[in-house]
This record gives structure tokens, C-alpha cells and sequence, in this order.
């Protein structure tokens, strides 16, 4: 299994372009520097009144199939 940490700040209205459709992937800096892009449904459960403020472990399989997601 591997994975990337990854720091996000994402306003509410920003999720909320996300959670319509209108975008459907992040794409940010890993924190060992890789650019990632990752489904934004995958972040739901994190989604506050504020948007979405953290760091995240992804893990992903070896054939870059998404696992899962933890905040630290």
C-alpha cells in the first residue's frame, strides 16, 4: 500500500463547485513535493460549515486505486 500526505484548505464555496459536478478532481502538492490529483468525493466526510481544513493520509494500492483517507 502506498501513500502521500497532502495539507488542504478548501473554502466552503470552493467544496461546494466540487460537490456539484463542476470540478470533480483536486489536484495539489504532496507534502514530499509529487503533484497529486485525487477524486474530490473522497474528501465528504471532512466537509465542515467552514470547507475543508487538515492534513490527510491517502492510501492508495499499488496500482494507484484509491484505499482510503484519514486526517491527522
Amino acid at each position: 500500500m502506498k501513500e502521500i500526505i497532502v495539507s488542504l484548505l478548501i473554502s466552503a464555496d470552493e467544496y461546494q463547485r466540487l460537490y456539484q459536478g463542476t470540478v470533480k478532481d483536486v489536484v495539489t502538492d504532496a507534502q514530499d513535493g509529487r503533484r497529486v490529483r485525487f477524486p474530490a468525493r473522497i474528501l465528504r466526510p471532512f466537509v465542515s460549515h467552514e470547507g475543508i481544513r487538515g492534513h490527510f493520509m491517502i492510501r492508495f494500492s499499488e496500482d494507484n486505486k484509491f484505499h482510503s483517507i484519514t486526517r491527522l
